[in-house]
């Protein structure tokens, strides 16, 4: 019995057997984990702390109780808590980072005040284990002589990473989620390696993602300047001011690694520029990955596409990872030439298999995620969540967009970002042309981390983008009582055989689109969160192509999905007034090529019979009515949004406005105490209740993702991969109104999803026009 063989032969299993029937020692296991985590580790310039944790982190396998676990003799054993405490009794305060780190690595990481990290203690867990369960092996001294037997020993003490940031909280839980993510990688990996055996039994060690290789990616890179410099249909002036971007990025990307802003008005060619001051410090400073870090999932595919026939044919497949909810197994152009079906999906499954399995841990060299993914995983305690982190040290990290980030949470936001920078040799860029004065946050950013907030910006004044970029004409109202009913804003809109107006609520946008119906306007489309990505994607091929036609109709009502980052280019922009931020990013939705010799955007006051205020939330009008208050005081001449320091006052008496301080309070007191699970919890990118409806758009690969879920009875990752373009996000509370949602089921039992619905109607969703329809509408028709 493997309790005898344990106890009598000194032999102690960390595994079950493998496929080839072969065991996984304990020994072998912490050798594996203490030697990988120590590899990941050193890279970070905590090694040592890195293979005290792995060598430990499994000490309670070494109990009798967890064998008989192995052999389904017990249940609910607890193998971690006397490794976390070991290395409490060991290292004393250093050993606070190695012991929360391997009393999580099952669990998620846990408190680090004093009382909670006294729990560990033996005598606690057996009076009453908080998880119920039963210790391995109840005296500490037990497990440590079967683990020197097994020929390990306590290091040399040393000063951890953890307990000299004390006294900057945010920084000090990065530092214990570093060292934690090394471990979990480490952990899992050699799990891995034990279980996708050779066909001997022997470990299979998966195959590294590929390296950066930043000089052969930079002429790469190059040559496709060059032929976009020689092609393409911008004017002179335009390609004159991406090539001064495309410049100052090169210059700036000599400097150290540290925290920048890279601002620039839209349309200058910011990607590639970005692209190309982050291979110029991967070349200088031997960094390690690019990564892209991006609001919306619009802006994402189409980023990575860039991305990926830049690379893809020289630097592999593998080469560009998008990790967020809708990445797939990449572009049917990457599938292998064959008339052999089973040979195509067989190689279907194991590109997309690769691709999942990079995505754990972001083994790759240039990275495509979303802000949700990253940022949320800075501040995640679950072992999932924080397994890539160690891969952001030694990088570059690019922030798109970055006005989007909540205001709420900027200030630990920045004080992560900025430790990032600081302790583990990475750059962090924040790059939007409406950048947020986050500089002012520096005291509050330095509670938190040491350096705080005071980025470098990347282009010099003197370039004057914002001056020479001026492609648009604004018209603004001339005061708070020039209101535009929504008839007369869709008689304008019908007046020009181009146009894009952007509201700022759905229901506008359905409700203009509807006029617009009604008068029989050619060219008429609709674009909101109310249609599924399919959806909305087939929208914006649409739009595309009929605007290369100056002649061909193209009318777009679209809520504000349309603006940050999305590539269309009309000659005139109607925007319903809101933030200043918003405006700008809608103007460059306008003349973005500059092949007229200036656009036209028409800012109006809606006239809001019966709704409450007309925005989303109270953040969103607070923006608005700062951008209201600043153009009073313009005296009629209107707003000159090409100008910078308009928007740094803009972003500062939005700060006055809203007291940062106050409202991240609860968060702060979390961050303070050390509570990771608190913290994880109320750290939200997007706080919404939110549940995901799968619309019939596409109706065959709906009943297809129907009759999939049926056979399987279980939500699995390829499943939801494949559902989520053909899902929208509706508010739970809005769904229950609803009773043409029905959840998906789950299994022959009668479970049911809790985030996982069908919408039963095809009458229910518009596929022409406006893709959900409310309930009255529905009931109506």
């Amino acid at each position: 019995m493997a309790n005898q063989e344990g106890s009598e032969s000194g032999i102690w299993y960390a595994h079950s057997r493998n496929a080839g029937g072969i065991r996984n020692s304990v020994r072998q296991h912490l050798q594996d984990v203490g030697c990988k985590a120590q590899e990941f580790g050193a890279a970070l310039g905590f090694g040592a702390e890195a293979h005290f944790a792995g060598i430990l982190h499994d000490l309670g396998k070494y109990g009798s109780l967890f064998e008989k676990r192995l052999q389904g003799q017990a249940k609910g054993i607890d193998h971690w808590s006397m490794g976390a405490y070991e290395a409490l009794r060991h290292a004393k305060l250093d050993g606070i980072a190695t012991a929360l780190a391997i009393q999580g690595h099952h669990i998620g990481l846990q408190r680090a005040d004093h009382s909670s990290l006294k729990q560990l203690g033996p005598k606690s867990l057996e009076a009453g284990h908080p998880l119920g369960l039963r210790l391995s092996e109840a005296k500490p001294e037990v497990l440590l002589e079967r683990w020197r037997k097994d020929g390990f020993s306590l290091p040399s003490l040393f000063q951890s990473i953890y307990s000299s940031q004390e006294k900057h909280r945010t920084a000090a839980m990065l530092d214990v989620r570093m060292l934690f993510s090394t471990l979990v990688d480490a952990d899992y990996l050699a799990t891995e390696a034990h279980f996708e055996c050779q066909p001997d039994g022997a470990k299979r060690w998966r195959e590294a993602g590929p390296p950066l290789q930043p000089e052969r990616a930079l002429g790469l890179l190059n040559r496709r300047l060059r032929q976009l410099s020689q092609s393409g249909s911008s004017s002179d002036q335009i390609r004159k001011l991406r090539a001064d971007l495309l410049q100052a990025c090169r210059k700036g990307g000599e400097g150290p690694f540290s925290t920048y802003t890279l601002t620039a008005p839209t349309g200058a060619g910011k990607t590639l520029s970005m692209l190309a001051f982050a291979l110029e410090q991967a070349v200088r400073r031997r960094l390690r990955r690019i990564v892209f870090v991006i609001p919306y999932l619009t802006i994402i595919e189409q980023t990575a596409r860039v991305l990926r026939e830049l690379f893809a044919d020289e630097m592999g497949q593998e080469y560009v990872l998008e990790h967020h909810s809708l990445a797939g197994d990449g572009d049917a152009s990457d599938r292998a030439e064959t008339d052999d079906e089973s040979t195509r999906d067989d190689q279907r499954i194991s590109r997309q298999r690769r691709q999942r399995l990079l995505s754990e841990n972001w083994d790759a060299p240039i990275i495509v995620t979303t802000s949700v993914q990253l940022l949320q995983s800075l501040f995640a305690n679950r072992p999932a969540d924080c397994r890539k982190l160690h891969r952001l040290g030694g990088s570059v990290v690019l922030f798109d967009e970055v006005q989007t980030l909540p205001q709420k949470i900027a200030v630990p936001t920045l004080a992560a970002l900025s430790h990032l920078s600081d302790r583990y040799g990475s750059s962090v860029v924040f790059s939007t042309a409406t950048q947020p004065a986050f500089d002012q946050l520096h005291e509050l950013v330095r509670e938190g981390a040491p350096r705080g907030w005071r980025p470098s910006e990347v282009v010099s004044p003197e370039l004057k983008l914002f001056e020479r970029s001026r492609r648009v004409r604004v018209e603004w109202p001339q005061d708070r009582d020039d209101r535009l009913s929504w008839e007369e804003v869709a008689r304008e809109i019908a007046q020009r055989p181009q146009c894009l107006c952007i509201v700022n609520l759905k229901r506008h946008a359905t409700h203009l689109a509807g006029l617009l119906q009604q008068m029989g306007i050619e060219g008429l489309l609709h674009l909101s969160t109310n249609m599924c990505p399919r959806h909305r994607e087939a929208v914006l091929t649409r739009v595309r192509r009929s605007l290369e036609d100056p002649e061909s109709p193209c009318r777009l009502v679209s809520t504000q999905c349309v603006e940050a980052g999305v590539d269309v280019d009309f000659p005139a922009v109607l925007r319903a007034l809101g933030p200043l931020d918003a405006i700008a990013q809608a103007a460059g939705r306008c003349n973005r090529n500059g092949r007229l010799d200036a656009g036209l955007v028409r800012v109006f006051i809606p006239e809001l019979q019966g709704a409450r205020d007309g925005y989303p939330d109270g953040s969103y009008r607070q923006a608005a009515q700062v951008a209201l208050a600043l153009l009073s005081q313009s005296d009629g001449e209107g707003l000159d949004i090409c100008d910078p320091d308009l928007f740094r006052r803009y972003w500062n008496e939005l700060y006055a406005l809203r007291d940062l301080e106050a409202e991240g309070q609860e968060l702060r007191d979390s961050i303070q105490v050390g509570d990771f699970p608190d913290v994880a919890a109320q750290y939200r990118v997007i706080e919404q209740d939110a549940i995901n409806v799968i619309v019939p758009y596409a109706r065959e690969e709906v009943t297809a993702l129907e009759e999939d879920l049926e056979e399987r009875g279980r939500l699995t990752r390829d499943w939801i991969r494949r559902a989520r373009p053909h899902a929208i996000s509706l508010n739970r509370t809005a769904a229950a109104r609803r009773p043409d949602l029905q959840p998906c089921r789950l299994g022959p039992g009668g479970d049911r999803s809790e985030s996982w619905f069908w919408l039963l109607s095809q009458q229910a969703y518009d596929n022409d026009l406006l893709g959900l329809r409310e309930m009255e509408e529905v009931w109506i028709s």
